[in-house]
């Protein structure tokens, strides 16, 4: 008995989903990213009118002040779908709590006297309040934005925070050996403090904005502009040259998640920018409004923080942002 093996090969049809080859102008082959982003927002057969917003439709470009012609234009640099943003947030997070073990198993955090760790408490852990905002805020961007293209990198951004605010809060569970005292003390210093006062003012201001872009800049572009670089940069490099390098290890996320997320905030905002004249003057109001608010707020801040640089590191931070923001073609 012979038996032939044959193979036989089927020849592909289509190459992608025929909504991305409208988009892409012919049947070529598509990225992951791109047919898990283009086209996927409602757009038609809404039942009905949000009864608490009967102005709007369920979707609305009408929410924000910022006109697209093709609202997709917003692409991700980082080309993050569902999975790839899984896989690299996976692989990040087995890092920090390699660091973060290191760090507990040493007392690094615990060991440090007193008044450093009252130091951290008071100026370090507050900031999960913040990141709780943030959440919030990007979760608001989420529900009211238009576009998959934006909407899902916004959700991905939320989730980011809420794992932001628990790295926090593992630092300060670090520095009182896992009783929880260093975290009811930080949200007394948050609801309290008379130093973070102006800045939880801003930061309740923000949740309250109506227009989802507006939000967009307000948290994304300049709160997280100027207080990133403060915290991380600015006072965890002071802190590392009196103290050693444990706080460095334990928010090393942080820093990598913020130039990391830098890149496709600039690219959101170029985009919008570079739509339109109207689209310009409105982001830069927007930005102009937001960076003085937000640059008043955090002085007292500065000020306790890093004393006698308080005033060189008021100055840099705005011009830095500036800088920023000049090369996404806004003069601010």
């Amino acid at each position: 008995m012979q038996i032939d093996i044959k193979t036989s090969s089927v020849t592909q049809l289509r190459n992608t989903f025929s909504h991305i080859a409208r988009r892409l102008g012919s049947d070529k082959p598509a990225s992951r990213y791109q047919e898990a982003t283009f086209d996927l927002q409602p757009e038609v057969n809404f039942h009905y009118r949000p009864i608490w917003e009967p102005q709007y439709e369920l979707y609305d470009k009408k929410r924000t002040r910022v006109v697209m012609r093709d609202w997709y234009s917003f692409t991700d640099p980082r080309q993050y779908y569902y999975g790839t943003y899984t896989v690299a947030r996976s692989r990040q997070q087995e890092t920090m709590d390699k660091n973060i073990a290191f760090v507990e198993q040493r007392g690094l955090l615990r060991g440090l006297n007193k008044p450093v760790v009252d130091e951290l408490t008071n100026f370090l852990l507050p900031l999960r309040h913040v990141e709780w905002a943030a959440n919030m805020n990007n979760c608001q961007i989420t529900s009211l934005g238009w576009g998959a293209a934006i909407t899902q990198a916004t959700m991905y951004h939320t989730m980011d925070r809420l794992g932001i605010a628990q790295f926090i809060s593992r630092i300060g569970l670090l520095l009182d050996g896992n009783s929880g005292s260093s975290l009811d003390a930080a949200k007394q210093a948050w609801c309290d403090d008379r130093s973070w006062q102006p800045l939880r003012r801003c930061i309740e201001n923000s949740l309250v904005v109506q227009d989802w872009f507006e939000l967009f800049i307000a948290q994304n572009l300049v709160i997280d502009g100027l207080l990133y670089p403060l915290f991380y940069q600015r006072y965890d490099a002071r802190f590392s040259a009196a103290n050693g390098p444990a706080l460095s290890m334990v928010t090393g996320f942080m820093s990598t998640w913020f130039d990391e997320t830098k890149r496709w905030v600039d690219a959101t905002i170029k985009t919008a920018v570079n739509e339109s004249e109207a689209n310009k003057a409105v982001i830069g109001e927007w930005i102009n409004h937001w960076s003085r608010e937000v640059l008043t707020a955090i002085e007292p801040l500065v000020a306790r923080l890093l004393e006698d640089q308080a005033l060189v590191t008021i100055g840099s931070l705005g011009s830095d942002l500036r800088a920023r923001v000049q090369k996404l073609g806004i003069q601010a």
